[in-house]
């Protein structure tokens, strides 16, 4: 343990310094996003991230919402464990035949009102996959969507936006 110390401290902070977040449409839709969610959420929008057979690709793009340079917690969205604490269901991948009934039951759980956002070309219509004996394809075969958010995979401003279009138009 003493070496190891010994050596930080001969060697000090060797790490590039973080550069500041400059992005101003990211600044411009986390400022929209979070007038909205404190008009109508009182604050807080709590999103449920559900992957029902993807690559991962997609779920690489929703985990960087909560890096240190998207940080979307500081706009009131956050992700949490339990589909009986959300607001909104993010689904990605087409729905496999394994995945379907854990889909219908976090669903099932979601209290009311609940939106679903089917995330990436996958969930939006089965993709290279489709509807088979092992995929149910898109997500709206297995479960209500209220909105797609395109692309292989999103970009993380993309998916803000299409959170924002769901909820500002969403009584």
């Amino acid at each position: 343990m003493i070496a190891t110390l010994s050596k930080i401290a001969r060697v000090g902070v060797i790490t590039e310094p973080a550069r500041p977040s400059s992005d101003a449409e990211l600044e411009k839709v986390g400022t929209e996003i979070r007038g909205v969610i404190d008009r109508r959420f009182r604050g807080s929008l709590a999103i449920r991230q559900v992957d029902a057979g993807s690559c991962n690709g997609c779920e690489l793009e929703i985990h960087a919402l909560n890096n240190a340079f998207y940080d979307i917690e500081r706009f009131g969205i956050h992700f949490v464990a339990s589909p009986r604490h959300a607001d909104i269901l993010l689904v990605t991948g087409p729905v496999s035949r394994h995945m379907q009934h854990a889909l219908l039951t976090t669903y099932q759980s979601t209290p009311d009102p609940k939106w679903v956002i089917a995330v990436g070309t996958c969930a939006a219509d089965g993709g290279e996959f489709g509807v088979s004996y092992a995929s149910c394809g898109a997500v709206s075969n297995v479960v209500p969507v209220d909105a797609v958010i395109p692309g292989c995979p999103p970009k993380p401003l993309h998916l803000l936006e299409g959170i924002m279009s769901l909820i500002s138009r969403s009584v």
